[in-house]
């Protein structure tokens, strides 16, 4: 499969074999990861494998119990990491906000990385963005110093099935030249057609819904209202 083909295959893998991530595999995945790019060549992300059973188990209660957390052969999280350039640079000036978009896009590029390089080599994974609903106790659980944070977590191994492929949005919708332009009604329809027959045919877990629906459902509920006072502990975004 070609690198194209590879990433627009792209479905989350939830369910995995027994058979581990061979050391092999695990070295590659992380030198694609850190071979992403990085802004100004900061480097600013570190990623925590996390193997002790006791610790999983932490992490799994804090994302909100998603069983893949405990099932998955691998599991590893991605932080934002200004603590290493720090120790380099003893009088850096750190707390802007621009350093925590910086970081936070420099571990989104690297995980994405990550991603690719697993599915390349016949793995299959899942972000989880859970861990960031009890922030403070991965964190602890994790030892983090001052000026790194968690962001995302990757679940990954052997899979044992494959979701079927979710429609994106057409790039009708999602790309403009020269300036931003709404997005057409009739084109958000069909959009909501479309993932409703997707949605309403999956093999496993088939339901009655929409692109729109979940969206609504999503940004409806409050959404981690602690994490902002978390991020001025760390020392993120004070100024």
């Amino acid at each position: 499969m070609n690198t194209i083909d590879m990433l627009t295959a792209h479905t989350s893998v939830r369910q995995y074999t027994d058979k581990p991530v061979s050391l092999q595999d695990r070295t590659r995945i992380l030198e694609a990861a850190f071979a992403a790019s990085s802004s100004c060549f900061l480097q600013l992300v570190s990623i925590v494998r996390v193997t002790d059973a006791a610790l999983r188990q932490t992490l799994f209660e804090a994302s909100g119990s998603q069983p893949q957390v405990l099932s998955a052969p691998e599991f590893w999280v991605f932080c934002a990491d200004y603590h290493r350039d720090q120790l380099v640079c003893e009088n850096a000036d750190l707390g802007w906000t621009e350093q925590l978009v910086t970081a936070s896009l420099d571990v989104g590029i690297c995980a994405q990385n990550a991603m690719a390089a697993l599915e390349s080599l016949g793995l299959g994974g899942c972000f989880i963005g859970g861990i960031r609903n009890h922030i403070e106790d991965v964190d602890q659980a994790l030892g983090l110093p001052q000026n790194v944070v968690p962001l995302l977590g990757l679940a990954f191994g052997h899979p044992a099935y494959f979701n079927e492929v979710k429609p994106r949005l057409p790039q009708s919708v999602t790309v403009m030249e020269n300036r931003y332009a709404e997005p057409e009604a009739a084109a958000l329809a069909d959009y909501d057609r479309v993932t409703g027959e997707y949605f309403a045919s999956r093999r496993r877990n088939p339901r009655k819904e929409t692109w729109s629906a979940g969206v609504e459902g999503t940004l409806k509920k409050e959404r981690r209202p602690f994490v902002l006072d978390f991020l001025h502990s760390k020392g993120f975004a004070l100024k």
